[in-house]
């Protein structure tokens, strides 16, 4: 596979194929730590991010890769001098062995794969997508649950912006049986488009306007941040907020996962439940990550 641009390229088999990797590298990290010691990871963001660079370069390190890496593009490279997308990647593609980069526009890893051969990792784009925090969402759904088909899950808060929910459901719609709930204000409800891609694959999405309206036997619920950045105006305090008395109204072996950062909408009295799993989820992304690097530069044998 030679790119990670989007949900929309992957198989359930592909995804099968992440995931048992993923595991041989969570399980036997030292076995993995040389496989990359000839390679360069250029780490270009344009956006703010803690997880995602944070732990694609501690995968390019732990992989043996050195890494290059800007954590505000637009202000400290030549974009601010006007430069395109397309090429800083020609350039970059004379200093590195892949690119994982994050930018505002929703087609940017497709126009930076467009123009090269250099291995792109789509680590944010827009309010579009955000495939491999969704590749670590899934997989840790599996990890949790045992299992994806037939799982209930509900999707919270900003729908409308929120990339990693664009992901998540496209991959979910892989699987057989889902259940899709969708919980947010009216100004932040999840696309038509993708109501009708879930409609087509079989899926009848779910909406929702209150807590009271979610099954309480959810295997997942997902919430998300009110992505207050990419629009102007006050749309007021976050309604769904989930504290302790809100998650024990849900099942025993319903989780609660958030691809962080989270502002008010996940209250800190739950971070000890055992059923609260947005940490563990983000350090799975560091065994993803790694994953999905040795893949795109073939060296996942």
């Amino acid at each position: 596979m030679k790119h990670v641009l989007s949900s929309e390229q992957y198989t359930r088999e592909e995804l099968e194929e992440i995931f048992e990797l993923t595991q041989k590298i969570k399980d036997n990290p030292k076995d993995y730590a040389h496989k990359l010691d000839d390679k360069i990871i250029a780490v270009i963001f344009y956006e703010p991010s803690t997880r995602t660079r944070l732990s694609f370069e501690t995968a390019a390190l732990k992989l043996g890769a050195k890494i290059i890496t800007t954590e505000n593009a637009g202000e400290f490279s030549s974009a601010a001098k006007g430069e395109t997308i397309q090429d800083t990647v020609k350039v970059i593609a004379g200093y590195a062995d892949a690119l994982v980069i994050r930018h505002k526009s929703e087609t940017s890893a497709i126009d930076a794969a467009s123009v090269e051969k250099l291995p792109i990792l789509n680590g944010g784009a827009g309010k579009g997508e955000h495939p491999t925090q969704a590749l670590l969402d899934l997989y840790t759904i599996k990890n949790k649950k045992g299992k994806i088909d037939g799982a209930k899950v509900a999707i919270l808060g900003d729908l409308l912006h929120g990339r990693t929910i664009h992901s998540l459901i496209r991959l979910l719609s892989l699987y057989d049986n889902i259940e899709i709930y969708g919980l947010s204000k009216e100004a932040f409800a999840l696309p038509q488009e993708y109501i009708d891609m879930l409609k087509e694959r079989g899926i009848e999405y779910k909406k929702c306007n209150s807590f009271d309206e979610l099954p309480r036997d959810l295997d997942v619920i997902y919430h998300t941040r009110i992505q207050a950045e990419r629009f102007e105006g006050d749309f007021g305090k976050e309604e769904y907020i989930i504290d302790k008395k809100v998650l024990d109204t849900f099942s025993d072996h319903t989780i609660l996962m958030h691809p962080l950062p989270r502002v008010i909408e996940i209250a800190t009295d739950v971070d000890d439940d055992p059923r609260a799993c947005y940490f563990e989820q983000a350090h799975n992304g560091l065994y993803v990550r790694m994953a999905l690097l040795l893949q795109v530069l073939d060296r996942a044998e």
